[in-house]
């Protein structure tokens, strides 16, 4: 009967664990200068059930969204978080412009 019981918690323990949103952290250092598209030092990349790609400033713990998944989840008010443009810094190589996520977009595609 023991036996039965524990294998029971372990299993529902694991499954928790892979239901849960994983999580990179990432740095300008790590990254490069050249392609760096935020005005931290280091955020955090995290997908989400659904698909839903966010960046997360480490300091503040607040989300933006990097995809479109992310930004209904938001919008529908299932996950608090702000737009990206705030914490995006701009493209020197373009005037007006701000900086590519698409490294970024990549990066967090890995983890679902």
């Amino acid at each position: 009967m023991m036996k039965k019981l524990l294998t029971t918690l372990l299993l529902a323990a694991s499954g928790a664990a892979l239901a849960a949103p994983q999580i990179m952290t990432v740095s300008r250092f790590e990254v490069g200068k050249d392609k760096w598209a935020f005005n931290r030092e280091e955020v955090m990349l995290a997908c989400r059930p659904g698909g839903a790609l966010f960046v997360i400033n480490p300091s503040t713990l607040m989300q933006y969204p990097l995809n479109d998944v992310a930004a209904a989840q938001i919008k529908e008010g299932k996950t608090r978080g702000q737009p990206i443009d705030a914490i995006l810094a701009d493209n020197p190589a373009a005037p007006g412009q701000k900086m590519s996520l698409a490294p970024f977009i990549a990066r967090a595609q890995k983890l679902c």
